[in-house]
């Protein structure tokens, strides 16, 4: 019973002496402190300023069949409603359906040929817009915009400026929601689950190889041995390029048989295609491991990798919704390309062709943090 009060016992003067201790030791460590200060402000800068969940500017091609004052009007509306952004090039069909299977544009809109004829008969021309529905978030206020304009867009010409039938034209959007027709949100997530997870895992696992030899004392017996920076940091790199592939052949295998997402494109070539990929998951660990001292410090520093990939990339939010600076971080995450990488291919059918500068974007990311880990690896114990 002594025993069991005991255990309840207070005295001041200890507990102010362990409190003074545990406030030291915490202020003595940075990564903990950044940790605690720093996640908050991330967290409240990128969910006030930099998420939005209705984007506007979306890039968008034209193809005007019809090239009549009206069918100008109708681009310039678009234009004006700050939904669309219209990129200036003249395409052809072809053209402007490999510019939806790159990710270059959100939108075709088709003015077929007659559309001003039929419109000043009183008929309702048709107009057909492609949308990119492998993200249907981005994709469902503008179309709804786009509805609106085409209902009253032309509300002027039962006034008087032509001669018309009493009834008011109206046009008609035809829209084809392409690589995602039925808007599901798991064809959206599954793909992108794969850069997700080889992200969290590659880099937390690897972050803490070098801390965790340094806190064990094995590392003194790989500094006896005479491999350079490169042999080391190879040698920890090449067994979690393994564990990379057999996740991203898990998540498909469960995504495409038992969750029923397609898969249009070549398997090797998504595979070929995420090899820059882990290696750069695999290089920001190793990175950051020859920076930390500690396992907790290497495992706060790659929460700080991961988040704002994770935020901005385009995982959860709309990549275009976000303004220009959120966006030109995410360009330099290579989540942000992954994420077009394995969309195209599952969902679009890309090619690596049609792919390769997301997969250039990421090889050149990789190497530049593989020579940074190599250049920053630590020959000595201190």
């Amino acid at each position: 019973m002594l025993d069991f009060l005991n255990k309840f016992s207070l005295c001041f003067y200890r507990l102010s002496a362990i409190m003074t201790k545990e406030f030291r030791q915490m202020m003595r460590d940075p990564a903990t402190t950044g940790m605690m200060v720093g996640t908050p402000l991330i967290q409240l800068i990128l969910f006030g300023y930099a998420i939005n969940m209705t984007p506007t500017n979306l890039p968008t091609i034209i193809v005007d069949n019809d090239q009549t004052p009206y069918s100008r009007e109708y681009i310039a509306a678009a234009s004006a409603s700050n939904y669309f952004n219209i990129i200036p090039n003249i395409f052809t069909d072809k053209e402007a359906n490999d510019q939806l299977v790159r990710g270059h544009a959100q939108f075709i809109i088709n003015i077929p040929k007659g559309f001003s004829r039929s419109l000043v008969r009183g008929g309702s021309p048709q107009l057909l817009v492609d949308s990119d529905a492998t993200d249907p978030v981005a994709s469902s206020s503008a179309i709804t915009a786009l509805e609106h304009l085409s209902s009253n867009i032309y509300r002027h010409l039962e006034m008087g400026v032509v001669a018309l039938p009493a009834s008011r034209p109206n046009s008609v959007l035809a829209v084809h929601a392409h690589y995602n027709p039925l808007s599901s949100t798991r064809w959206n997530i599954i793909p992108g689950l794969i850069g997700v997870i080889l992200t969290m895992t590659l880099v937390m696992v690897t972050s803490m190889a070098l801390a965790k030899e340094y806190e064990s004392g094995t590392q003194e017996f790989i500094l006896a041995t005479p491999a350079t920076p490169m042999e080391i940091i190879l040698g920890k790199m090449t067994p979690y390029l393994l564990v990379g592939y057999i996740q991203i052949l898990i998540i498909i295998t469960v995504g495409v048989f038992m969750m029923g997402v397609p898969f249009k494109g070549n398997i090797f070539a998504l595979l070929f295609a995420s090899f820059p990929y882990i290696v750069a998951n695999l290089s920001v660990g190793l990175l950051i491991s020859t920076i930390a001292r500690t396992q907790i410090q290497a495992s706060v520093c790659s929460v700080f990798f991961f988040l704002p990939s994770l935020m901005l990339s385009g995982f959860f939010f709309p990549f275009r919704g976000m303004p220009k600076w959120a966006q030109l971080i995410g360009d330099m995450l290579p989540l942000s390309h992954y994420l077009v990488i394995v969309r195209g291919i599952m969902l679009k059918g890309a090619t690596l062709l049609q792919i390769m500068p997301s997969v250039l974007a990421v090889f050149i990311f990789s190497l530049f943090a593989l020579s940074l880990a190599i250049i920053r690896y630590r020959g000595t114990l201190d």
